[in-house]
């Protein structure tokens, strides 16, 4: 079958780059005209690499009056007017902030910008004076109310959550820049901001209490992102394309890509969301690889991870309050808002009756990625050596070769630094966790994460493994409660076979001591 040749947008946040150079355009333009011409004060929150910055550009494309961008979308449609406002668009994560001169630098570069453009007055010395002076001689100098956009606005506090004292002083100054955009409402025509956290925790935008928070909400909880409907209807060319490479059907190519990148949900009844960055990157390979995740994990939400004490076994299905969302704090200490507004955890459930919100990761490569850039800090390994264990141990299992995966397992606790000042047994059973977890993404595992069930059950295609994991006990024991508790009992109907595994574990020598094996 012959395909059109398609240009993927992969790193372009330009709307006017992304339709002069005939890129895939997912068509936002319907949300965006409502978004629009509904409210007047925005702000947005979603994780990195969703697209923030293309909408930005296409919302400036749009109130600068450029109608030839939107031919053949559903602005074109929608729109009548087409009316040209000026637009003043501040973007946040231009720069590394790590000092309050970073910050001056950038305010200093874009306000001479906007000054040579609509002047400047000698009384406005201060960043906030300059940016309300520029408002309103825009207002003035074109007759037309001012289009204010502001993206990735927590890029500078984000950058410095580590650094408390440079934090705040960056906070104090961002807030007496925005300060003056709630009493310029009457130049203003349409004030949005994006970024990854939400505003309220960062406290610097207390004075907009007309802003709209968009950030939950079902009405536009697709403007970033594909939705499925979208996959299927405006890239389904792109998808016939990635199963004629891989050798897949049509709909094995679908449940490929769903289970690779989808899972998103940022309302209480959103439909499910793709990862855009990591679609189109596999769409241009023809590969399901893990894209998202090729800049790294930011350190401080490992740091935040391992200094709130937090169980890592409990990110996967953990529930928050919206509270929790939205609760103001001068440092991020709480790793559950920040994971999920960072796209690492999503919206599974929601429970009306409680207003409880059940986060887990939304698919296999953000699962993969966060848990490969959480071992190193647990373990103190490379990750490469994580990883050649993992692989290890499953072909030992499918070998049928459980004596020799358990001695690499060994091995492998064997080889951790001594120097590891946590010795309690959480520490450990973090490990395993991680460990099994890595190996889940290539062979069925489930992991212990409620009451009543085995640590860890690793399912073949001809047998069914039971482990179960005492720090500091005895295998005897650990077989005990296998038995005791039915571990094995749910998948004795299964027409493989069921083999138990009780393991001990010596928290002085760090390591695998000995264990029991009974097959059914």
């Amino acid at each position: 079958m012959e395909h059109p040749f398609r240009i993927y947008p992969i790193g372009i946040q330009s709307f006017e780059d992304l339709r002069n150079n005939n890129n895939v355009y997912v068509d936002k333009t319907e949300l965006i005209y409502r978004l629009a011409n509904t409210n007047k004060v925005y702000f947005l929150s979603r994780p990195r690499r969703f697209g923030k910055s293309l909408l930005i550009s296409t919302l400036d494309a749009y109130f600068r009056g450029k109608k030839e961008l939107f031919a053949g979308l559903a602005m074109e449609r929608l729109e009548k007017e087409w009316n040209v406002y000026p637009v003043l668009r501040l973007d946040f994560s231009m720069t590394k902030y790590t000092a309050m001169s970073d910050l001056e630098e950038r305010l200093n570069i874009q306000l001479r910008e906007w000054e040579r453009l609509y002047g400047k007055d000698s009384a406005e010395e201060g960043y906030a004076a300059r940016f309300s002076g520029i408002i309103k001689r825009a207002y003035e100098q074109t007759g037309k109310p001012v289009v204010v956009l502001i993206d990735e606005y927590d890029a500078p506090l984000l950058d410095s959550n580590h650094l408390p004292e440079l934090q705040q002083a960056l906070r104090e100054e961002m807030r007496k820049l925005f300060s003056p955009l709630k009493a310029q409402g009457e130049y203003l025509r349409f004030l949005f901001l994006t970024g990854i956290s939400k505003f309220s925790q960062m406290s610097i935008f207390s004075e907009l209490n007309n802003l709209q928070n968009i950030s939950m909400r079902d009405d536009y909880s697709a403007i970033c992102g594909i939705t499925e409907h979208e996959l299927r209807t405006q890239l389904k060319t792109d998808i016939e394309m990635m199963a004629q490479a891989n050798n897949e059907t049509y709909d094995e190519a679908c449940i490929h890509l769903k289970q690779q990148y989808d899972g998103y949900h940022f309302s209480k009844s959103c439909e499910d969301i793709y990862n855009p960055f990591s679609l189109f990157n596999a769409f241009a390979q023809k590969s399901y690889e893990n894209f998202w995740f090729s800049t790294g994990t930011p350190t401080f939400l490992i740091n935040i991870l391992q200094q709130s004490n937090f169980d890592i076994r409990e990110l996967d299905g953990a529930t928050a309050t919206a509270e929790q969302f939205d609760a103001p704090t001068s440092v991020i200490t709480d790793p559950l808002p920040v994971l999920y507004q960072s796209g690492y955890l999503t919206i599974k459930e929601y429970d009306p009756e409680f207003q409880l919100y059940t986060l887990a990761y939304p698919n296999r490569e953000v699962r993969k990625g966060f848990l490969e850039s959480l071992m190193p800090a647990y373990v103190h390994l490379p990750a490469r050596e994580n990883t050649f264990y993992v692989v290890s141990f499953i072909k030992d299992l499918r070998a049928g070769k459980l004596t020799e995966c358990l001695e690499r397992i060994r091995s492998f606790f064997a080889s951790i630094p001594n120097d590891l000042e946590n010795k309690h047994e959480k520490h450990y059973q973090t490990i395993f966790y991680l460990l099994f977890r890595l190996m889940g993404q290539y062979v069925d595992v489930e992991v212990k994460s409620a009451i009543g069930r085995a640590d860890v059950v690793v399912k073949l295609q001809d047998a069914v493994y039971v482990f179960e994991f005492k720090v500091d006990g005895t295998p005897q024991e650990a077989l005990e409660q296998i038995n005791s508790k039915g571990y094995a009992i749910p998948y004795q109907p299964d027409c493989r076979k069921v083999i138990k595994v009780g393991v001990a574990f010596d928290s002085a020598t760090r390591t695998i001591v000995d264990w029991i094996i009974a097959g059914e």
